[in-house]
């Protein structure tokens, strides 16, 4: 999933030795809370102050047990939620005064079209700034179709993960190698997978959502065909400040990497400008985006149970990945995607590269020179390719996947529960990434 953008990695190897096996308990019940809660209370889990005191009760005790064992461990962790936090509620207040206008029809052509679309934007914008631009056009477009879930789920798929490959600004795990070496330009590398997963996404779901679109069109004949009919609307965007914003987001990001600026004042920064959007937007382009606050304060209270929860079974993983039995990079490719489903995406890169560093001999402080080595770069393939593609295979793998979830839900689109949404990427993902590890990894 999404992590936060930070410039230092504190080293947890000795304190993943300090926790016991059973401390993963509380991560593991969170996750457990998350799946089942929605499905057994439903009205309790609706409001965001109950999912807070989950966060509290489950991860209070953790933060407070890392904080007597070690206290920089805690404070790093902090850093990285703060970081990952005021991010993603930059990009969502940025994004929320882009305004894309005119008749678009959801149909299967059209909606499709976004999602392509998405999967280009993700790279430049980030997969968060993406999904927050196109979420609301998506769904206004699909608005008449009572049939949309799955519209939403494939959003997910490829603009909220797969699509944010190709640059170190698509994906914090891409932007976290780049800070620590990598050549900017290096995850270009990854085209192949990128083109091969999005093409194979956008065509399931063409031929999905048009069997669907077909289905229901037999069910209510002729009230389809408001949103079948030619644009009588041209298509343009308001809110072109906004995207100023974006790029100067963007700005705040390069410059921090290149200067190595403190946590604080890369997230300083990032409220200003995220402030400044605020203050200078038109309030009526917000209320045409149905704008709320209701969805990133979801992510804000969820992901800091999550983040304070996950600092034991993350901390283990780095003291004993070096003995787990990876060699080849298909290994590295399923191992850090399947801990990215679930686990913070970009301290779990840091850690399978750190791993791959140590086979090869390099220096994990500087994961360029894994480029520069024949098997190292493809073992950092496959953990970019891992760490990216897998945040798709559940809501917690990636932050904007909770963001887009809620966003929908809001709009009146019944969205699938946890273990719904993991059946759908079993069906859909799964069996794709076995093809991208055989054909690109093997």
């Amino acid at each position: 999933m999404h992590g936060p953008l930070v410039v230092a990695v504190t080293s947890t190897s000795e304190l993943g030795r300090r926790f016991p096996a059973w401390s993963v308990v509380p991560f593991a019940l969170m996750l457990l809370a998350i799946a089942v809660l929605p499905l057994v209370a439903g009205g309790f889990w609706e409001r965001n102050r109950n999912k807070a005191l989950l966060s509290v009760v489950l991860g209070a005790p953790v933060a407070l047990w890392t904080a007597l064992l070690d206290t920089g461990a805690l404070l790093h962790t902090a850093s990285e939620y703060l970081a990952f936090i005021v991010l993603l509620g930059a990009l969502f207040v940025i994004a929320g005064g882009v305004v894309i206008r005119g008749t678009l029809a959801g149909t299967p052509g059209v909606n499709a079209v976004l999602l392509g679309s998405g999967a280009v934007l993700a790279s430049f914008i980030g997969t968060t700034g993406a999904s927050m631009v196109l979420i609301r056009p998506l769904l206004r477009a699909n608005s008449v179709r009572r049939r949309k879930a799955h519209v939403v789920v494939f959003f997910i798929f490829v603009v909220a993960n797969a699509g944010g490959l190709l640059t170190p600004l698509g994906d914090p795990p891409l932007f976290l190698g780049y800070l620590r070496g990598v050549p900017f330009s290096w995850p270009l590398t990854l085209w192949k997978a990128w083109l091969a997963v999005n093409a194979a996404l956008l065509i399931i779901f063409f031929i999905v959502d048009s069997t669907v679109f077909r289905r229901e069109d037999l069910e209510r004949p002729g009230d389809l065909d408001e949103i079948a009919v030619a644009h009588q609307v041209p298509i343009h965007i308001a809110g072109w400040g906004s995207l100023g914003y974006l790029l100067a987001l963007i700005a705040v990001l390069l410059v921090s990497g290149t200067l190595r600026l403190p946590v604080l004042a890369q997230t300083g920064a990032m409220l200003l400008v995220a402030a400044l959007c605020w203050q200078t937007t038109p309030r009526k382009l917000r209320a045409e985006n149905d704008f709320r606050w209701h969805p990133i304060a979801e992510v804000a209270v969820l992901f800091a149970g999550i983040f304070a929860t996950m600092i034991p079974p993350l901390a283990i993983l780095n003291a004993y990945g070096g003995e787990l039995a990876l060699h080849e990079p298909q290994h590295y490719f399923w191992a850090s995607g399947a801990l990215s489903s679930f686990l913070d995406n970009a301290p779990t890169y840091l850690a399978f590269a750190s791993a791959a560093s140590g086979q090869v001999g390099t220096d994990a402080a500087d994961l360029g020179a894994l480029v520069t080595h024949e098997r190292g770069e493809r073992l950092l393939t496959a953990i970019s390719l891992g760490s990216v593609l897998m945040g798709a295979n559940t809501y917690i793998g990636n932050g904007p996947n909770f963001m887009v979830k809620a966003i929908a839900e809001h709009a009146g689109v019944r969205m699938p529960g946890f273990f719904r949404y993991l059946g759908y990427s079993a069906v859909t993902l799964l069996p794709l990434f076995y093809v991208v590890s055989r054909t690109l990894l093997g």
